[in-house]
């Protein structure tokens, strides 16, 4: 059972490496240009030694010989190796250079392409992801991907030819002596057999609480004010040296079986080359073998052993590129929200609703279902208020409208489209959202009104703040619609966003608007011109209001009750009142606690 675990690592291993350098595609021909460097350096050193063995064989002879130093042919060797060392020099250069440019290009594709696969994703995986974790992801495994491809995938390429071409100078200087010294070959691949599972798996582990305690740091920066507020700075505290000590554990564990690789292969090259220096030594005084050869072939053993060592540290950090690949390709594979053909849902174009919600059922866990049985029909213009208690539905509703969701049975229509025959672009720009909890980026306020309609004028811009009474207070500020809001938008207050978010929405101009009651924690004038904003907001647009407080709502055509993710009453506000149902009790449960 252990051995196919390991297999299947290893195969997932070079399927993950394969698949990263597929990304080198647009770049092969400077990956190809680096390879040939590569190779044309790694000749230039493998000759080296062996025509710097002449120059000692030839002061050997001359001094055992008493004859006298033949300078014009000791400089064409000297003069051939100063060129080849040159060479070497250049290629090394080079290569060094096409290489960053090639990993830095891998590595803009895979933000590229992580970037668009998170505008692709439901709302359910981030739901069950940490924005920690997925900022690690962007910036720390890519990051990481990038520094190892530009290091490690050069040197392992040199590494290996190195390794081929230095065997197969020193067969011709002495094959036995050649055998020996390829002992450690066998017994290297034996050590990153034993140290390669351990160092992996601390890798993946590293790497997953990595992003766990980014999403921890950001969580509680961004809520220092609650965290204060309660002393909870010591359970804070707490929580984070836990995962800071776990992160610990398996980055020491991951460094120590990685790093313990190097210190093997670095004995077991010792020792054999103590072994290679007593052989070479016997052949040298049974004249078997020149001094100048016995020179060169020891400086080959050294050169061979060491890509033979050092390839514990390149496969070390192989195995940190390959464990954050894992992680950014487990993001690009996660499952899409899915464009259906208008054959798997036709249209119905006898359907008079504008928004037709036909026997609705969703759950957010499988088998699990939140609504049984949903039907809704909404007409052309009509504002529809959504009440209930806390967790009846609500959010539910105009997430599942929007498609945030996957519903598990029934269909959603808009004029008669079932919203899965559009693509997420055609049905968002239908449907338009003001929501309690206000976003707006740093930036301008003109960039954040904008950001409705890229495509916007100045004057549409200010047209769509004067109808949403943003206008009023803009033109007080010093810079006007160019006033940068910082990062945490503290430079201006909560209704004063909320007014921006309602203008954003004028601009955009969208089919069906949903408003999500944004009058809390704002002082009653404000209020007031919250309200007035969104009544002209409403005018025209078929709506849909998540009512927090039942009086914002009166006048709305139809008001739907929920209760555990089902309709349970639907009606006029005086309608209701005379059912004395759920409704009636939740009219009369704020109506005495407002006395």
């Amino acid at each position: 059972m252990q051995m196919t675990k390991k297999n299947t690592d290893e195969k997932n291993i070079w399927k993950t490496m394969h698949r990263l350098l597929s990304y080198s595609k647009g770049s092969s021909w400077l990956l190809g240009i680096t390879i040939i460097l590569t190779i044309a350096g790694t000749i230039m050193q493998v000759l080296s030694p062996k025509i710097l063995g002449k120059a000692t064989t030839l002061l050997f002879a001359t001094v055992t010989k008493q004859q006298a130093i033949e300078f014009q042919k000791l400089q064409q060797i000297l003069l051939i190796v100063g060129l080849l060392y040159l060479g070497k020099f250049i290629t090394d250069f080079f290569q060094e250079t096409l290489m960053t440019v090639v990993a830095q290009k891998i590595t803009q594709k895979l933000r590229n392409d992580l970037k668009q696969k998170t505008n692709q994703l439901s709302s359910s995986y981030f739901d069950q992801h940490t924005n920690g974790n997925l900022m690690s992801i962007a910036i720390n495994d890519i990051d990481n991907i990038a520094t190892m491809l530009q290091q490690n995938l050069v040197e392992l390429v040199s590494s290996s030819i190195l390794a081929i071409g230095i065997i197969g100078i020193m067969l011709t200087i002495s094959w036995q002596l050649t055998l020996v010294a390829s002992i450690i070959i066998p017994l290297s691949t034996l050590v990153t057999k034993i140290f390669t599972p351990k160092t992996q798996s601390n890798f993946r582990a590293y790497l997953k609480t990595q992003g766990t305690l980014n999403g921890k740091i950001e969580e509680t920066f961004t809520g220092q004010e609650v965290i204060k507020s309660f002393s909870n700075e010591k359970q804070a505290l707490n929580a984070f040296d836990h995962m800071n000590h776990t992160m610990y554990e398996s980055g020491w564990k991951s460094k120590f079986y990685g790093g313990s690789m190097m210190p093997a292969m670095l004995f077991l090259k010792n020792i054999i080359y103590v072994v290679v220096i007593i052989l070479g030594a016997l052949q040298v005084t049974a004249s078997k073998l020149t001094i100048g050869n016995l020179q060169a072939f020891l400086q080959y053993s050294t050169q061979f052993s060491r890509p033979i060592s050092q390839f514990s540290q390149i496969w070390n950090g192989f195995l940190s590129t390959i464990a954050s690949a894992e992680r950014v390709f487990a993001v690009l594979d996660a499952k899409e929200v899915t464009v259906f053909s208008d054959a798997n849902f036709p249209t119905n174009v006898a359907e008079n609703a504008e928004i037709c919600f036909d026997h609705v059922q969703f759950g957010y866990s499988p088998g699990k279902l939140l609504m049984k049985d949903f039907s809704l029909h909404v007409n052309e213009g009509e504002l529809v208020a959504i009440v209930g208690q806390t967790g009846a539905g609500k959010t539910t509703l105009v997430n599942l409208l929007q498609r945030f969701y996957e519903i598990s049975g029934g269909s959603i229509r808009i004029r008669g489209n079932d919203i899965r025959n559009f693509s997420h672009q055609e049905l968002h720009k239908k449907i338009g959202m003001v929501l309690q909890e206000t976003w707006l980026f740093s930036g301008s306020i003109y960039d954040n009104i904008q950001y409705g309609n890229p495509a916007a004028s100045m004057q549409e811009v200010v047209n769509a703040a004067k109808m949403a009474y943003v206008d009023d207070f803009v033109t007080k500020l010093p810079d006007g619609y160019m006033t940068i809001l910082n990062e945490e938008t503290s430079n201006i207050s909560q209704g004063q966003k909320q007014l921006i978010t309602i203008a954003r929405a004028f601009l955009a101009n969208p089919e069906i608007l949903i408003l999500d009651e944004a009058t809390s924690n704002v002082d009653t004038r404000t209020e007031r011109l919250i309200q007035q904003a969104m009544k002209n907001l409403l005018v025209g647009r078929t709506s849909f209001v998540i009512a927090h407080r039942l009086s914002t709502i009166y006048d709305a055509h139809k008001i739907v009750v929920m209760q555990q993710g089902d309709v349970v009453e639907t009606g006029s506000h005086n309608e209701l009142l005379t059912q004395k149902g759920v409704y009636n009790e939740l009219y009369q449960s704020q109506y005495d606690s407002a006395l």
